[in-house]
């Protein structure tokens, strides 16, 4: 009888991002950790730099189509113009319930062949996969230039445990 896996325990990397292309440039660097199947959660107030992350995923991911808040259309499928997995941009703030509502958009269907992003996912989407990427972005508290933001990543499960994501600090 095989010995039950060890509980990974999630490591958190820090990261301070002073500009717009700071935090694009965050997402294009972690596009090359990522691969089908993984689900990152993205949190943060508004105007806190979600999409602007979530377009240097895009553009790291090499997928059609220019990434744009997809907030009054729940969420949008980014093809890959090349090999790579489709990129899925989803924005949970409008959506109140929680796994139930977000059914209605086959999350579950798409997250093995695809990347998915959510912003606003807390409650809501936990449930598809043990193995996600929480990603939280908040404002520098008394930040006089308002583009400071402190960036905490925290990969969970055991697709999470091996990689470095510290590199991302680099």
């Amino acid at each position: 009888m095989e010995a039950p896996a060890a509980p990974h325990n999630p490591v958190d990397t820090r990261l301070t991002i002073t500009s717009p292309d700071q935090m694009k440039e965050l997402g294009r660097r972690l596009a090359k950790l990522l691969r089908a199947g993984d689900l990152v959660m993205l949190s943060g107030e508004l105007g806190a730099g979600k999409t602007t992350l979530t377009r240097g995923l895009g553009e790291g991911l090499g997928v059609r189509g220019a990434v744009t808040s997809p907030t009054f259309v729940i969420a949008r499928v980014h093809p890959s113009l090349g090999d790579g997995p489709p990129l899925v941009h989803v924005d949970a703030y409008r959506l109140s319930g929680g796994l139930d509502e977000m059914e209605d958009l086959d999350l579950d269907v798409s997250l093995p062949e695809s990347v998915i992003v959510v912003e606003w996912g807390e409650g809501k989407v936990e449930e598809l996969t043990e193995e996600r990427l929480q990603v939280v972005i908040h404002r520098a508290v008394g930040d006089t230039t308002d583009e400071v933001r402190h960036v905490t990543l925290t990969g969970l499960g055991e697709r999470w445990a091996a990689v470095d994501l510290s590199v991302l600090a680099a």
